[in-house]
């Protein structure tokens, strides 16, 4: 069967990178993360120091060189050799990615780098805007949702698992701020494809989702 490019969008919290590599494990596929890339430009930019113009933050996506590589079960993260795949999921990254990923020289350059990995296939990308900008023809979009309350409470249960302190209400607040940010943002907004397959997994679990999009994909899409 010819290894396709499967394209997962959807809103934060939305359960699209869980999902996006249970999928690629099943599949036998690539897992590109690509909202961990943008999280890695927003992490350089913070440790600089710098003021926020978009022409720095533009050369700073242009210079840096991220890689994913599957070790012990856990889709590490890499800027240049130095692995961040925890630190891009602090809440100071958290807070400030969707202004950095808004600029559109940065998203020229996240893009050009995504296109390059996966444009022979066999791979599964989410993100915001993969099946309306990054790969328009992929063979498969997946638009996964959820509601803000669910959205909320997952990431509530994954921090708490962490040891971090987290208001559930502030986190609904938040959740909703970068959903209105993702959504109106000039370049590249959040949306759903007009052939991308909507999936609202409000009261799904992780495995009927998978099983979803495994299924279409085994049958030809």
């Amino acid at each position: 069967m010819k290894k396709i490019i499967i394209a997962i969008d959807g809103p934060a919290g939305a359960g699209k990178s869980t999902i996006a590599r249970k999928v690629a494990a099943r599949l036998g596929y690539a897992y590109i993360d690509t909202g961990a890339m943008y999280r890695a430009v927003t992490l350089v930019f913070l440790r600089s120091g710098k003021p926020f113009t978009e022409a720095f933050l533009t050369d700073l996506a242009k210079q840096i060189r991220i890689s994913f590589a599957y070790q012990d079960g856990v889709n590490r993260v890499y800027v240049g050799n130095e692995e961040v795949t925890e630190a891009i999921r602090s809440l100071e990254v958290s807070r400030n990615v969707s202004a950095v990923s808004a600029v559109g020289g940065v998203r020229e350059a996240m893009v050009a780098q995504q296109r390059s990995i996966g444009e022979k296939g066999g791979v599964v990308m989410d993100g915001r805007d993969i099946g309306t900008v990054v790969f328009p023809h992929a063979q498969l979009k997946i638009f996964l949702t959820a509601s803000v309350e669910e959205r909320a409470h997952r990431r509530y249960l994954e921090m708490k698992e962490k040891g971090e302190a987290v208001d559930l209400d502030d986190l609904k607040k938040r959740i909703a701020e970068r959903d209105h940010l993702d959504e109106t943002r000039e370049i590249a907004p959040l949306r759903c494809a007009s052939d991308a397959v909507y999936l609202d997994s409000t009261s799904l679990s992780i495995d009927e989702v998978t099983k979803q999009i495994v299924d279409r994909v085994m049958a030809g899409v």
